[in-house]
């Protein structure tokens, strides 16, 4: 008698921010993930959608997912959980995932420096994965900036380049403030801010010894980042382009399968993709 096939089983998963641009993103790519049902549809106290049928709202047709903002509720019956809410409910989000002892993939943008304290204590206790993009290829395209800044000279400046729509409220990006620090970093220079727009195109030359971030806000461009590096006499550019939301969305709802096998600690898209090379 043969050996039956098992599959793998199915992860409930939680998303926080589901009435949002990235959770109705979220909620129209899990239908390709056979392992993945999605429980549970979050939106704040406070939205218009409460009630509403989540799958309707994401253009899916009707779900019988009823969207809520009962976090404690939805967490009891979900495996793991996706955050693509606001900066501002992230503290909220991570407090209730460490009380019921849930994976968290933050997702959300514009984080607070203040928050640090917090992820780390929960890291002690859930496995938390936070992710300025969840795009597999921007998780490279960082992994190419870290390792290009380490072997080219001195004498290459380093830019961040960032293009998004016209809508989009924080500039630079979480994507082009995390990508100018790993180059920093890498390099042994100060590490650029949250609210950093230069020194690119500074009038009267260029400061030494720093990381340029410069952003444009224009139209309908999904995202757009390009790293240069700028030495005598020749250039590197290194660009990622975005065309439509679905590859974060799919990026966060893969991560999140390997997130909830994870034991608890702090970890980044560079431990995710750096375990999908090992397969």
């Amino acid at each position: 008698m043969g050996t039956a096939a098992h599959s793998p089983p199915l992860v409930r998963l939680a998303v926080i921010g589901a009435t949002g641009r990235m959770g109705q993103a979220l909620l129209r790519a899990a239908p390709a993930f056979a392992q993945i049902i999605v429980t549970s549809a979050l939106a704040s106290p406070q939205s218009l959608a409460l009630g509403r049928d989540a799958g309707a709202l994401a253009g899916l047709g009707a779900s019988n997912l009823i969207v809520t903002s009962d976090l404690a509720a939805a967490l009891s019956q979900a495996d793991v959980a996706v955050d693509f809410s606001h900066a501002q409910a992230t503290a909220a989000s991570l407090a209730a995932c460490r009380a019921a002892g849930k994976p968290l993939l933050i997702g959300t943008t514009g984080l607070d420096a203040a928050l640090e304290p917090a992820l780390t204590a929960a890291a002690r206790e859930i496995a938390l994965l936070v992710a300025a993009n969840t795009s597999v290829a921007v998780a490279v395209l960082t992994e190419l900036v870290r390792e290009s800044a380490r072997a080219l000279p001195a004498s290459f400046d380093i830019d961040v380049i960032e293009t998004h729509h016209r809508t989009k409220q924080d500039a630079p990006s979480g994507t082009a403030l995390a990508l100018g620090r790993t180059a920093a970093a890498a390099r042994g220079l100060p590490v650029p801010a949250a609210g950093t727009a230069g020194p690119s195109g500074v009038a009267g030359g260029r400061p030494e010894g720093q990381v340029g971030v410069a952003s444009i806000r224009a139209g309908d461009v999904v995202g757009e980042h390009t790293v240069l590096f700028s030495g005598p006499g020749e250039q590197l550019a290194i660009t990622h382009r975005a065309y439509e939301r679905g590859i974060f969305a799919r990026g966060a709802l893969t991560a999140a399968l390997w997130l909830v096998a994870q034991p608890p600690g702090r970890y980044a898209m560079r431990d995710f993709i750096g375990y999908k090379t090992l397969v």
